[in-house]
């Protein structure tokens, strides 16, 4: 396992098997898939869940899972549902992009607020089990790129000219030339570009702090971008390979900002359900940060095509950009290869969404 940090000694107290789980925001688009796997794997699962954003109808949860209906940000919530389980899953989060700035408020109440107050329950608790996060790539901002001349560098964040003159590549920050993307590990140092990005990153500080100060070990688990059957469709946080099956489904051909080249990962929900039941039910809890990723990267117009050709419709390119996004993001996911036995598995197939 070369280059992970070692899981700390004092972790030993919870390396058993954990026996009753705690899946926030488990009647979700992640959530609900991860409850299934380990209900499959014979765990006790309760779930804390608003009904909000349900992906799923709460009578379709597994048998035996129990529900409980309330909001992150409650203190009173957490506590009637976290009673006897043995370790959380924190998958309750205010997702995607957004619209503008004037969503700050709302990701920081939703993911800041709601994972600190779900910790300090954990604190006045007791709680001495094991705790997996939901984070996301997008706390590494462009990731790291190699120059011809200077190497591995770290490209600048966007210029608002740039985007509108339709240069979206990211350069040197040396010497303005050409780079060329490299997969991002574990230790590239984190740089968020925008709102969500901000809270993903700041959730994984608290619950980093909880965990050294309670000895017990906190596994992050950065998501790249995540398709799959009940993935939310037609709103401003839904995933691109989302919006594109909506837009094909009213026979429209998918629009692609910028030039379609930006490269992503699109890793399927049921490997990222695996990944979160692998960090749950190791022998070994790993402590850390941890890509969830296929290990195959794609452009976003490879996307819009394998959505669209089997509709006859063509991508339709159309230009402009975000300047909070990045262009290319794509991780290596050796390491939770290495500490957790997680490798996706699932063939890429983007119309395996419902719509």
């Amino acid at each position: 396992m070369a280059g992970a940090p070692p899981v700390r000694a004092n972790l030993s107290a919870v390396t058993a098997r954990p026996a009753r789980v705690l899946v926030t925001g488990g009647a979700g688009f992640i959530g609900s898939h991860i409850v299934e796997a380990l209900v499959a794997d014979d765990v006790e699962v309760v779930v804390l869940d608003s009904l909000v954003a349900a992906a799923v109808d709460p009578a379709r949860l597994p048998a035996g899972v129990e529900l409980v209906v309330g909001d992150v940000r409650d203190p009173d919530a957490w506590r009637r549902a976290v009673a006897g389980c043995d370790a959380v899953c924190h998958q309750a989060a205010r997702v995607g992009l957004g619209v503008d700035f004037g969503d700050v408020r709302d990701y920081v109440e939703d993911n800041d607020l709601g994972t600190a107050v779900g910790l300090l329950v954990l604190h006045e608790t007791g709680f001495a089990g094991r705790i997996v996060l939901a984070s996301s790539m997008v706390v590494y901002g462009e990731g790291r790129s190699r120059c011809p001349e200077h190497g591995v560098v770290a490209p600048p964040p966007r210029l608002r000219e740039d985007v509108d003159a339709g240069r979206f590549e990211p350069r040197c920050p040396v010497c303005g030339a050409d780079v060329e993307p490299e997969d991002v590990s574990e230790d590239v140092p984190t740089d968020p570009r925008n709102v969500y990005a901000a809270t993903k990153l700041h959730q994984e500080h608290l619950t980093t702090v909880f965990g050294r100060d309670h000895g017990v070990p906190v596994t992050a688990l950065r998501y790249h971008n995540v398709y799959g059957p009940r993935l939310p469709a037609d709103t401003p946080y839904a995933g691109v390979a989302a919006i594109f099956r909506s837009s094909v489904a009213r026979g429209e051909p998918p629009r692609v900002y910028e030039d379609g080249g930006q490269r992503r990962d699109f890793v399927h929900v049921r490997d990222v359900a695996r990944a979160n039941v692998a960090a749950l039910l190791t022998d070994r809890p790993y402590d850390g940060p941890l890509n969830v990723a296929s290990g195959t990267p794609r452009t976003v117009l490879d996307l819009a095509r394998a959505v669209a050709e089997p509709a006859g419709l063509e991508p339709q390119v159309v230009g402009g950009g975000r300047l909070g996004d990045v262009r290319h993001i794509v991780a290596s996911p050796q390491r939770a290869a290495d500490t957790i036995g997680f490798r996706a598995v699932e063939p890429f197939d983007p119309n395996d969404i419902d719509t």
